[in-house]
């Protein structure tokens, strides 16, 4: 129970760490749309490669962009608070009932 303990608190942890770094990302995003940012440039595409699949499926799915603001980022950071708070707590407190 021990080994199962430490893998879910490892889980938890490997799981906030990505969703920590994916919501810089997305506010990197965010801040580099506000200046005319050179398309070729490579950290401008890495930026929109790594964070368009999912700014895109929400944007497809939900009608966010109003008075020409785009709020997608803000529905993605939302959501990955969400996960951090619930899922990654949940994950913790669970290894922590096992172990």
């Amino acid at each position: 129970m021990i080994a199962l303990r430490h893998f879910l608190d490892a889980v938890a942890t490997v799981l906030s760490w990505g969703l920590e770094i994916y919501m810089w990302l997305i506010i990197a995003r965010a801040l580099i749309s506000w200046v005319n940012p050179d398309p070729y440039n490579p950290i401008v595409r890495f930026l929109y490669n790594v964070t368009e699949p999912v700014l895109g499926a929400l944007r497809r799915r939900f009608r966010l962009f109003y008075g020409g603001m785009d709020f997608s980022p803000l529905v993605v950071l939302a959501i990955i608070l969400f996960l951090k708070v619930f899922l990654v707590q949940t994950i913790r407190d669970y290894a922590r009932l096992v172990g």
